[in-house]
């Protein structure tokens, strides 16, 4: 089967696909992830097909428009600014996403993607399934992920996830409406944007149990893991400072940008230092820099080599740095930046892994420093982590997957 997978975001959000790709190539499918042409070497040895897609994410988040997210205070706040950004990314995106989807005999969605994937699946009369990272569909047992983690009861907690998807279909409209105009596609009936799409979840449900109201097509799979090149190693350099000590403690936060990266650098090396441990800075989006015999900085490394040789990890809890650091089985302080993070710090936090998130916003040398005391002494944090990591490992995310394509296809 011709699949084409497509998504768009920062780094987790597409890393999960190429794992998943690579899934689908070994039980035979010709798969092509259609994504931002910056991630092309996350596919390399995979056997994933690359289709590039313009726009650079990184640049957009450092641009003048990506730096106003971090003046709202609120998730709602920054939803409305990110649909006024995505919308311009996603005019220059359509023309490449119609010429991706056309190669194939079934779209899998990202659910960045989700109503520009269904629409272009409609007006190509193909079969599509989503694939989503986060729990997007409205429920009652708790609020949308990106508007925070406070309940607003069954009905808000509802109405919440109603509105962002309302949100999200209007980041897509103009792009949904060129479709049949621009490139000749069948536009979808009025009903085709709202009825549920069957939909498979990217994590587990020993993390996010599947809401108990969810109508049927939902379900959650389990991980997809990033594709890893075999036999792939740290930099040498990395290796010698874990070999200089005790397990150091990683901070970094992946694809977040802060307004100020030299105040946050200085607070983690003061913070690592009053807590006693060594640390491993990964510069990251943020550009975070540190420099000492006790603390080492890094650029890209795989998470799955790093994390399991750490004592702990501080990171901004994305969908994907939040797998990963489950997956190592090690305990963590999450610093949530923006977006869906909150959500995933409560459940690092609720699950046992966490003894609570430090927010960006809140962030001083201080709360960090007794955030880092509590998760690398008190032990059961560390022992809820390897516990829960055992139960990931015995699941199978890709297999879910080909279930539904089975059924798509018969």
């Amino acid at each position: 089967m011709r699949i084409v997978m497509m998504t768009a975001g920062s780094r987790g959000d597409v890393a999960p696909y190429t794992g998943l790709g690579a899934g689908l190539v070994r039980a035979g499918h010709e798969v092509t992830l259609a994504t931002h042409g910056v991630f092309e070497p996350l596919v390399a040895g995979s056997g994933v097909r690359f289709r590039p897609l313009p726009v650079d994410p990184r640049a957009e988040l450092h641009s003048a428009r990506g730096r106003r997210l971090h003046d709202a205070r609120s998730g709602a706040g920054k939803l409305v600014r990110l649909v006024s950004m995505a919308r311009r990314a996603v005019a220059e995106m359509t023309a490449a996403l119609v010429e991706a989807a056309r190669e194939g005999e079934v779209l899998l969605v990202g659910g960045a993607l989700g109503p520009l994937g269904y629409a272009l699946a409609d007006g190509l009369s193909v079969p599509a399934l989503g694939l989503h990272l986060q729990p997007l569909h409205p429920t009652g047992e708790f609020p949308a992920p990106v508007l925070g983690t406070r309940s607003l009861g069954a009905v808000g907690n509802r109405l919440s996830g109603r509105a962002v998807m309302t949100s999200v279909e209007l980041m897509f409209s103009d792009a949904v409406r060129s479709l049949p105009r621009r490139y000749g596609l069948v536009a979808a009936g009025r009903s085709g944007g709202r009825r549920v799409r069957p939909v498979l979840h990217g994590y587990s449900e020993l993390v996010v149990p599947r809401p108990r109201d969810w109508p049927a097509g939902l379900e959650v799979s389990g991980y997809w893991w990033p594709h890893e090149t075999p036999g792939g190693r740290l930099p040498g350099e990395l290796e010698d400072f874990l070999a200089a000590g005790p397990p150091p403690v990683f901070v970094g936060l992946g694809s977040a940008t802060v307004p100020d990266p030299e105040r946050v650098s200085r607070a983690i090396v003061t913070a690592l230092r009053a807590a006693k441990v060594r640390g491993i800075v990964q510069s990251g989006w943020a550009g975070l820099d540190a420099q000492g015999d006790d603390v080492l900085t890094v650029g890209e490394v795989p998470h799955s080599l790093l994390f399991p040789r750490t004592a702990a990890v501080v990171h901004h809890a994305g969908a994907g740095t939040t797998g990963a650091v489950l997956r190592a089985g090690v305990p963590s302080v999450p610093v949530p930046v923006q977006f869906d993070a909150a959500f995933w710090a409560s459940r690092l936090t609720a699950l046992g892994t966490s003894p609570g998130a430090v927010p960006l916003r809140r962030l001083t040398a201080g709360s960090l420093a007794g955030a880092l005391r509590r998760v690398t002494r008190d032990g059961s944090y560390a022992a809820r982590a390897r516990a829960l990591a055992d139960g990931l490992a015995a699941e199978d995310g890709v297999a879910p997957v080909l279930a539904a394509l089975a059924r798509l296809s018969g």
